[in-house]
């Protein structure tokens, strides 16, 4: 753990006192205990934590930054604009398993998208109390929403006037303004900093011993009644205060006399619209503790034989009576005003975290043992127990956890190990919940990733973050040599000469797998010594070469770098190897898939049609894209075939994706093709299509259209199996949707039945057949879809078209080929078809991000034309 987040910084996102404010106003509206807002920063891709209140920061360290791409509902929200309403742990582990793993705890979350005028921001974000189902919180997302919507309002006014809205900073870590009565040693006052007027309360005058006929409301009055020392800081703290920057809480003062005060200052944003004055000044309200003995219980607690210490919900010690200062080892008016890991650092450790972050999030008292430091770094008066072993209790209150502190001298078999070294060259403290935390998401997340890339991204996600670690080459073996399959953060080109090395080389990337032993270096001059000769990278830093061996075979090497020299305990050690097995066994499992994957696509391509059919009246055009989720093949076709004096245009798509969707593809392909080449009806077409599915494989089924077009008279007699329904564009420019009635999918029932619709195909319109891959987006209803590819058909034009007319709807893009046109794509006349179908598909052709392939056919009948060849 470290202190809390630098609180004074100067961030050049928007103002401090706007965020605070809305975060406040976002506890209040949804009753939560604890809460932040995640802001786009000025790294593609990643999202950071603004501002947190109610929890300590360092405890919560891992989630300060997070790739939108993760599996985690603050993720989610950003990427679709849904709220997401995770009403307690079970719905928690059930949608999002790595952020359940991290926190395992009983408590409900909500998370809305702030957004405006089609910009995503970021994420407003609550943790509260767990329900037991998600329609008891409706109403405090309905009022969370309204939060997130002025925010982001806000937000809009902020861009307009220059100013950006992205943070690259740490969080600030604030506490909401106390609410309710103050109690009997608690004072408040406020300060304007327009008028100079201070008001204090009779608890704050009395704390600060202020005579109550002689105060003259003034900060310097205020500032009179301090220690000269403390004297001299706050006039400066009120007045970042008010600018927004409030101080790290809580601040220690002495009175002139000598007493301990906690102080804590915050800005009263609600006062004026941080929008009109981003960077205030603001006024200031604040208040102030007395932690000694008379603030809580009147010294009760000091009288009792254990050791007793209050945290509050940042973290720091709010009191402690002297049994607890002579058990944790420190003087009791260090502790108190102070955060527990900065007054206890030996509780610095990933378990003691575990149980606090617990305690923090779940309204559960936890319990576990701790070991204390060897007896030379005791006190020298400390003796007052036997054995090095402490029991420690925590009890959550709603403001406040209670901790006992008691000899403990026999130790369970499950007691928590003693406490790390904590030398110069000690792991950051980024990484002290990585030996519990990441080993569980990265095993989750590596289930996730298919291929050796996406493996690749969970380690620099995960891992990296984790340990403090900066830099990532990953190397896979083939054929006795190592190729680099992944790298970040090395300097360019410096991983070129070792690509293609052999395992006869002496090299520590090469000998980690060859002997199986992982090796660390602290520091640069190490490895060199070890490895004379060897071309390093940088002068300063620690590597580790970490081999990846999965069931006793060899399948490569990771190396981490990190900038600065450093130490690997021997706990890390083992948890860096164990996670090596785990990276070892996901890059087989993706070699494998690799291979598959080749061979499905080959396969796919060689049954998808090189040639469309032609004839001279009907021009054709057809497009293919696989999806890049999965096995990235599946078995959507498209086919143009004649059919006696006619054309069959054809359209299916296999359920699942690879090897045997793809066989099973070229199978019903070649089936329709036969009975369309011998001019069979529609209806005969389907139905023997579906015979031969059931009995080639009872377990699979396909969704297909068929249509047999004459192309001198336009006549279109259609039957579709569970396929979306055609679209028609007018020469006119007019849309419809080709309402065809249809029957259940192929291979499902031998006693299906399949309609036939005719329809007429105008000279100049043009018929889209399509697959689900263009129109459905997760999220939305897929009529949205159709309706936009619809309005897009309408707006691109044709062949010999005029000028689009009115599209029949509109609807906001809901999948990735159908926002291609959704800007405003306008038609003009003489379009090919070919560039009609390039148009529609535009926008998925170039998204890194489709779920599912995506299949186009479009068809549009010339009157009058002699020759006019299909394109494919």
């Amino acid at each position: 753990m470290t202190g809390s987040a630098g609180n004074e910084r100067k961030t050049s996102g928007p103002p401090p006192a706007l965020l605070t404010g809305a975060v406040a106003e976002a506890l209040r509206a949804a009753d939560g205990s604890a809460g932040g807002v995640y802001l786009c920063s000025g790294t593609p891709g990643l999202l950071r934590l603004a501002v947190l209140t109610g929890l300590p920061g360092p405890l919560f360290r891992p989630w300060w930054r997070v790739n939108v791409d993760r599996p985690f509902p603050v993720t989610e929200v950003h990427r679709t604009g849904i709220p997401v309403v995770l009403a307690n742990a079970a719905e928690t582990m059930r949608r999002y398993p790595q952020f359940a793993a991290g926190l395992p705890f009983q408590f409900g979350s909500l998370h809305v998208p702030v957004a405006a005028d089609g910009r995503s921001f970021g994420v407003l974000t609550v943790l509260g109390r767990a329900v037991a189902d998600a329609a008891e919180v409706l109403a405090d997302r309905e009022r969370l929403t309204a939060v997130a919507d002025s925010l982001g309002a806000a937000f809009l006014r902020l861009e307009a006037d220059g100013r950006a809205v992205t943070w690259d900073d740490e969080p600030l870590c604030v506490r909401p303004p106390v609410a309710g009565p103050a109690p009997g040693r608690v004072g408040r006052f406020s300060w304007d900093p327009a008028t100079g007027a201070v008001a204090v309360d009779e608890h704050a005058r009395g704390l600060l011993g202020l005579p109550g006929d002689e105060f003259t409301g003034t900060l310097d009055a205020l500032v009179r009644a301090v220690d000269a020392t403390d004297a001299l800081r706050l006039p400066g703290l009120f007045h970042r205060t008010a600018r927004g920057r409030p101080p790290p809480l809580p601040v220690r003062l002495r009175t002139v006399e000598g007493a301990l005060r906690l102080l804590e200052l915050w800005e009263e944003s609600g006062a004026k619209s941080p929008a009109d004055a981003p960077d205030g000044p603001f006024p200031v309200a604040g208040v102030l503790l007395d932690p000694g003995p008379g603030a809580l219980a009147d010294g009760a607690a000091d009288l009792l034989p254990e050791g007793v210490f209050c945290l509050d919900r940042m973290g720091f010690i709010v009191y402690a009576n002297p049994r607890a200062g002579r058990l944790l080892g420190v003087p009791r008016d260090l502790l108190v005003g102070r955060s527990l890991w900065e007054s206890v650092p030996w509780l610095n450790q990933p378990t003691y975290e575990e149980h606090l972050r617990g305690v923090l999030l779940a309204p559960e008292p936890t319990h576990f043992h701790v070991r204390r430091p060897a007896a030379a770094d005791r006190p020298s008066d400390e003796l007052l127990y036997e054995g090095d072993w402490l029991r420690v209790s925590l009890y959550p209150g709603a403001d406040l956890v209670t901790c006992t502190a008691v000899p403990a001298n026999r130790v369970p078999d499950d007691a928590a190990p003693e406490p790390a070294d904590t030398d110069a060259h000690a792991p950051d403290a980024a990484a002290s919940t990585a030996p519990f935390y990441r080993p569980i998401v990265l095993a989750i997340a590596l289930t996730e990733a298919v291929t050796a890339r996406q493996v690749s991204a969970v380690v620099m996600q995960e891992l990296l973050p984790a340990f403090g670690s900066r830099m990532l080459a990953i190397y896979l073996l083939q054929e006795r040599h190592l190729y680099l399959a992944w790298e970040s953060g090395f300097p360019e080109g410096f991983l070129a000469p070792f690509e293609g090395v052999g395992l006869e080389a002496r090299l520590p990337g090469v000998e980690t797998l060859t002997t199986g032993r992982p090796l660390f270096f602290d520091s640069m001059q190490q490895l060199a010594a070890a490895y004379p000769g060897i071309e390093l990278d940088a002068e300063e830093g620690a590597r580790a070469f970490l081999p990846l061996i999965a069931s006793g075979r060899p399948v490569g090497s990771c190396i981490l770098g990190f900038d600065r020299s450093r130490s690997f305990g021997s706990e890390e050690r083992t948890v860096l190897t164990a996670l090596a097995g785990l990276i070892a066994h996901a890059m087989e499992k993706a070699q494998r898939y690799d291979t598959e994957a080749a061979l499905a696509r080959g396969l796919q391509q060689a049954l998808l049609p090189r040639r469309l059919s032609q004839h001279p009246r009907v021009e054709t055009a057809g497009r293919y894209l696989p999806g890049t989720e999965g096995m990235d093949v599946g078995g959507d076709w498209y086919d143009v075939v004649e059919a006696g004096d006619g054309l069959a245009l054809v359209i299916g798509d296999v359920q699942g994706h690879g090897v045997q969707a793809a066989a099973t593809m070229g199978q019903l392909r070649s089936a329709v093709r036969a009975f369309a080449l011998s001019d069979r009806p529609p209806q005969e077409v389907m139905g023997g299509t579906n015979h031969l599915l059931i009995d080639l494989d009872p377990g699979q089924f396909a969704s297909c259209c068929y249509v047999r077009l004459d192309p001198a008279t336009g006549l279109a007699r259609a039957a579709r199996a569970g396929h979306l329904p055609p679209l028609l564009r007018h020469p006119d420019g007019r849309t419809e949707v080709v309402e065809l009635p249809g029957g259940v999918v192929l291979g499902v029932d031998p006693r299906a039945h399949y309609p036939v619709t005719e329809l007429r195909l105008e000279p100049g319109a043009i018929l889209a057949l399509y697959t689900d891959g263009l129109v459905e987006r997760p999220g939305h209803d897929i009529d949205e879809g159709i309706t936009t590819l619809r309005k897009a058909l309408a707006e691109a034009g044709g062949p010999g078209a005029g000028s689009p007319g009115p599209a029949e709807g509109r609807a906001r893009p809901s999948a990735p080929g159908a926002d291609a046109l959704a800007a405003g794509v306008e038609g003009a006349p003489g379009r090919s078809l070919g560039t009609v179908a390039d148009r529609l598909t535009a926008l998925a052709r170039q998204s890194a991000d489709r779920p599912d392939d995506i299949a186009l056919l479009l068809a549009t009948r010339r009157e009058g034309r002699k020759d006019h060849p299909g394109r494919a």
